[in-house]
This record gives structure tokens, sequence and C-alpha cells, in this order.
């Protein structure tokens, strides 16, 4: 038998968490899908200095700390990976690789992903001084050597930004000639803290078997092999939603991302998309609670215009 549920909230993280906190504490019945351990990317964080409460707590606990205080409601927490969503009039059909089940209230809360470079070192050093944000990350290599890889608009700005905490920058591009826009240009430029590597492909992050010590690079024009000391290597070459599952509901862009509006709704009535799905500006944990926040209390607002 198909199992019934007010809302389904797909994604664990914090937003999902959230979400799962709101909806049910209005006692709405509440499923939590995910395809693996709740807590999304702060499992893979070590350290969270940023989110408000707490001076420094590991991305983990955290999340088991998110986990314990979205259930209290009766929210339940089930496994599965959704394969697609359908629509039966006002309500929504997800179908995971092993069960079905029905709802008035979709939330997808899904997240992104950092695409990676594949060399050597990438993942041994993830978290140790491989990062994907500088914003979570940058205090943690203050008065220290950095490096950035990428040359589009986040590995840019993200540069720039890295300089308020660095002793220096260094970024490192496989072309001749930056992909950002021209204003994060010309503010990289003028910065007397960020160096430039041009027509240089990534080799290894190299390492001590505890922390990143440098990026090994070749010129492509020559092939001549260089290694840049650093503590830190931010790499930035893409971001891409895990959305395919929705890709029949026609709420994505060209990219991938989930179109709402402040209400965290989408094109469907019923479906929200909350944190790193959404196209948004900043993804922290702070953002993607916000929009929790938000999605939950919707929810209830939405399922109350279904008994009117």
């Amino acid at each position: 038998m198909t199992k019934k549920y007010d809302v389904i909230v797909i994604g664990a993280g914090p937003g999902g968490l959230t979400a799962a906190l709101y909806a049910s504490r209005a006692n709405l019945s509440v499923a939590i899908l995910d395809r693996g351990i709740y807590g999304g990317q702060m499992n893979n964080t070590a350290e969270i200095e940023n989110y408000p409460g707490f001076e420094s707590i590991m991305g983990p606990e955290l999340g088991e700390k998110m986990f314990a205080s979205s259930t209290r409601f009766g929210a339940e927490f089930l496994y599965g990976t959704v394969s697609k969503i359908e629509q039966k009039g006002d309500q929504k059909i997800v179908t995971t690789d092993e069960e079905t089940y029905e709802t008035s209230v979709v939330i997808i809360a899904t997240g992104s992903e950092y695409k990676k470079i594949g060399v050597p070192g990438e993942d041994e050093y993830s978290g140790r001084g491989v990062s994907y944000c500088a914003v979570c990350d940058g205090a943690f290599f203050k008065d220290q050597d950095v490096v950035v890889i990428g040359g589009g608009d986040s590995a840019v700005e993200e540069g720039v930004y890295l300089t308020q905490m660095a002793k220096s920058v260094t970024i490192v591009h496989r072309r001749d000639q930056l992909r950002a826009q021209q204003i994060l240009q010309d503010r990289a430029f003028k910065n007397d803290k960020i160096k430039f590597v041009w027509n240089a492909l990534t080799d290894e992050i190299q390492g001590d078997g505890n922390e990143v010590t440098g990026v090994k690079y070749h010129d492509k024009e020559t092939g001549e092999e260089h290694v840049l000391p650093a503590s830190g290597a931010f790499i930035y070459v893409g971001i891409q939603p895990l959305t395919d599952a929705f890709e029949d509901l026609g709420i994505l862009d060209e990219q991938g991302w989930i179109d709402t509006n402040d209400n965290m709704e989408t094109k469907i009535p019923g479906v929200y998309a909350i944190g790193d799905v959404r196209k948004k500006e900043l993804r922290q944990i702070t953002t993607a609670v916000g929009d929790g926040g938000i999605a939950g209390q919707q929810a209830f607002n939405y399922i109350q215009t279904l008994s009117d």
C-alpha cells in the first residue's frame, strides 16, 4: 500500500531538517527522505564557526542536534533515493527505489555538489586544506598562503574574499585569461595580495599526511612542472544542483537549478524548493535553515487551503 503523509521533505540537510521541524510542529504528518545519513554536507565539515549560538561546533555534531530537533514532533526519517514525482490532482506521488508515497506537499532540499578536479590529494585532504567554500573555511587560513583553482566568477570573487584573511592568494587558471565578469576581474587585478598563474593544469594537491603543503601544476604551453607552496587549496570549477529526479516537473532552469519566489514556492502548487537547489547567491547553513523555516510554514498554509 502507498503510505500517505501531509508533507514529504526530500533531503535531510539543514534546510530539509528545519522544514520538517516547522511542518511537524504544525501537527502535520511529515516524512524526511534521504539516500544517506541525515546532516547533508555538514557531515563533511570538520569545524563550523559561523553558525549562531556556537563559537565552534563539529559538522556531524550540529547535524545530530538538528536531526533531534526535527524529529521531536513526530517527523519520520526514511531512507530512499527519489526517482520521480508525479501529480495526482492535489496530491503528489513520490517514487523511490523501494517505495511509493503520496503527499499533499513536497519540499525539495536535495542540495548541490561542487565539481571536483579529480587529482591526487583532492579527496585525501578535503577538510584539511582542500575547500570548496571560502566563506566557510577562509578564517582557518589567516596570514597563510593559499591557492584558488579556477577562473570564473566564483573563483575570482572568493579569491578576493580570501585576501581579507590570507597572506597571499594565487589564482591558478587553465586559460590565459579569466572568465569572470569584468568588474570582478578588475577588483582582483587591483588587489596586491592576488597573483595569477596562467595556462596551468593542476596535477596534484600535495600534503604531509595531515594537511595541505602545496599545489603541483604543469604549464600547458611548455610542459614544465611547478609546485606552489600553500596551506590551502580552494577549488572553484563549478557547482551543480542535485535535481535530476525532478526534470519532468518542469521546474528546473537550463542549468538544473530550481526557481522559487520568496515563499520558496515553485510554479507547481504544493511543491517547494529550499537551500542549495535554489538559484541563489549565498549557500550556507544559515540560509538553508531560513529557507526551511519558510517552506515548513508555507506547507501548513497550503494544506489549509485544500480543506477550505
